[in-house]
């Protein structure tokens, strides 16, 4: 298992189009997909789990990856939230 703490930076925090995109890249990988934030674990493959974290700008949560491709899927996770979730602010 892998795991890497992330601060969510873009304005909205992770709203419905952030966490679909989330999930998308997620869905690519074969391993599992944990995000946890305080005492809350969503799974990082389901759009409702995702939103259900209620995730602002200025949370951190942390992403865990456990499976085959453990490795590449959190390095592109990590890369997906640092960027905004492609998002401009």
């Amino acid at each position: 298992m892998q795991t890497e703490d992330v601060t969510i930076i873009n304005r909205l925090g992770l709203h419905a189009r952030a966490a679909s995109v989330f999930v998308k890249k997620s869905a690519q990988f074969a391993s599992t997909v944990t995000v946890i934030k305080g005492d809350r674990k969503a799974n990082g493959k389901s759009i409702m789990s995702m939103l259900m974290l209620e995730a602002a700008k200025g949370t951190t949560i942390q992403l865990a990856t456990a499976g085959d491709d453990e490795v590449q899927a959190l390095e592109a996770l990590v890369a997906l939230v640092r960027d905004r979730f492609g998002e401009d602010e």
